[in-house]
């Protein structure tokens, strides 16, 4: 495979300074244009030691303008970054829509190198493989442009290099004693190089090969690439808007509404039982016990750095607020944090959706709480015709990728959706009106969704069947009576704690 890249390529110095300045120039005018773009760029950087990565990418920084590049290479994990599962760094550090970010020693390094050193088999480097292209593609979906560039060395080339680094005292630094281990096992790390490279060049993330033996030609290459790239994206993003708001102006076409045999079948909210109640003193002491039960277990989680995340979905009125209340009242306030979720912020709307999410994720040992969530991607995003139906479809399988991540790290998921009838919804809302501090919570909005139930209602039957997995379940609560509703989702965390503590033991 890397055959290609040990020719000896080479670019003189006259050739090079002839092209510099306009392949420049068209870099420069490139990046202008891209703080206006709806994408951002991801440029990858991996390959043999001292094939040139740092120095390629300090020549970009030079000759772009800096404030508009984020660059980042990883090391061990910290201890902040140890407690959160293992891509919850990347996606912190992903560029927002209009700026490019450059990635060292990134999500690629592990897989190399412990597949190099034996520590993982070639199924283990796989799965771990098949993770980066599941990142890559939810991150190019949404419209980043992805580059990556491998640049490679020959065994005799790159023991050259190192010696002549070291030989430099400016340069000396670069050169540490795991670069000369690693050229040792030359052969290793070109098989799982390989592997890696044929695994993850897709075509919304391709490898392009670099020799890097010559750093003028390597850099020609690197650069032209990048421009040539960032200029075909750009173009093809605004004829895809231009053709998106071309079909947006053509009438809809009105389609007459049949009832089929599938729109008569009971959805999965119709078989709860919602006349399921607890009254009186027996809710009183339900209630304390389960408070009681997860006040213990938390303590346990905290000791042993078990992060509970708790999602909170359901239908306006249907009784999340009261819920989560009832929950952190049980909790340490300095270990629970709730993540209300509206509509995204500026910040937010330049990333991906999921990257808020992400963020938000807390250390070891805490309790993080979403009232409402990612799955607004697959109910309101939908429902509303906020994202493409195209969109929401792929949603399903970023967020079980998502929540799989999670459960992996052993963080303790727990998912409920609490349901009303439309009946005890009315009420409620009606409720809301007589009461003074509680008027503040119905809204334009909630009549406005109640008239959408029937839509909602074949969104989250889609959601639980397309999300309720083995590692991340839904728990669906009748809350027409809030007591019960509270005492359920209680001893559901508790259970689930319980659960993910001795799986944690094994």
């Amino acid at each position: 495979m890397f055959e290609a890249a040990e020719l000896g390529r080479k670019l003189s110095r006259e050739e090079f300074d002839s092209i510099a300045p306009q392949l420049r120039n068209e870099l420069l005018e490139l990046q202008h244009q891209l703080r206006g773009a709806d994408f951002p760029v991801i440029i990858v950087f991996a390959g043999v030691d001292g094939a040139g990565k740092n120095e390629t990418a300090n020549l970009l920084s030079e000759w772009m303008d800096p404030r508009w590049i984020v660059t980042r290479a990883y090391g061990k994990p910290s201890d902040e970054e140890g407690e959160r599962p293992l891509y919850w760094r990347y996606w912190r550090d992903l560029p927002p829509k209009g700026k490019i970010g450059l990635f060292l020693s990134s999500w690629y390094h592990a897989p190399l190198v412990d597949r190099a050193f034996g520590k993982i088999s070639v199924a283990e480097q796989d799965e771990s493989l098949e993770r980066i292209a599941n990142f890559e593609k939810t991150l190019a979906d949404e419209g980043a442009l992805i580059l990556k560039f491998w640049m490679h060395l020959s065994s005799k080339a790159q023991k050259k290099r190192l010696e002549k680094l070291e030989k430099d005292p400016l340069t000396a630094w670069q050169v540490t004693d795991s670069d000369w281990a690693h050229w040792k096992m030359y052969e290793k790390f070109a098989a799982a190089a390989e592997r890696l490279v044929m695994h993850t060049s897709k075509g919304h993330a391709p490898w392009a090969i670099v020799e890097g033996q010559d750093s003028r030609y390597r850099s020609a290459v690197v650069l032209t690439a990048i421009r040539d790239a960032v200029a075909k994206h750009i173009e093809a993003r605004a004829v895809a808007k231009q053709v998106a708001a071309e079909i947006k102006k053509k009438p809809a076409a009105k389609a007459k509404a049949k009832e089929t045999v599938l729109d008569t079948q009971p959805s999965i909210l119709s078989s709860l039982d919602m006349t399921l109640a607890v009254e009186g003193q027996e809710y009183v002491q339900q209630l304390q016990e389960q408070r009681g039960r997860l006040a213990k277990l938390h303590q346990k989680a905290k000791e042993r750095g078990v992060s509970t995340v708790l999602v909170f979905e359901g239908w306006d009125a249907a009784g999340k607020g009261g819920t989560v209340r009832r929950l952190t009242a049980a909790l340490n306030a300095r270990d629970v944090q709730v993540i209300p979720i509206a509509a995204p912020t500026e910040e937010e709307r330049a990333q991906h959706y999921l990257w808020r999410f992400w963020r938000h994720l807390s250390r070891a040992g805490r309790v993080t709480v979403f009232d409402r969530s990612w799955y607004g991607r697959v109910l309101v995003e939908r429902v509303e015709g906020f994202c493409s139906e195209e969109a929401w479809r792929r949603a399903y399988a970023e967020i079980n990728d998502f929540e799989a991540q999670l459960a992996e790290h052993g963080t303790v998921l727990a998912k409920f959706w609490l349901h009303i009838t439309p009946e005890e919804q009315l009420a409620r809302f009606k409720s809301r009106e007589t009461i003074d501090y509680k008027k503040w919570k119905l809204t334009d909005e909630d009549w406005r969704n109640r008239e959408k139930t029937p839509a909602y209602e074949i969104a989250i039957n889609d959601m639980v069947e397309r999300t309720s997995t083995r590692l991340a379940p839904w728990t669906l609560v009748e809350a027409n009576n809030k007591n019960y509703a509270r005492v359920k989702v209680l001893t559901t965390v508790c259970d689930a704690l319980e659960a993910g503590l001795k799986k944690q033991k094994k």
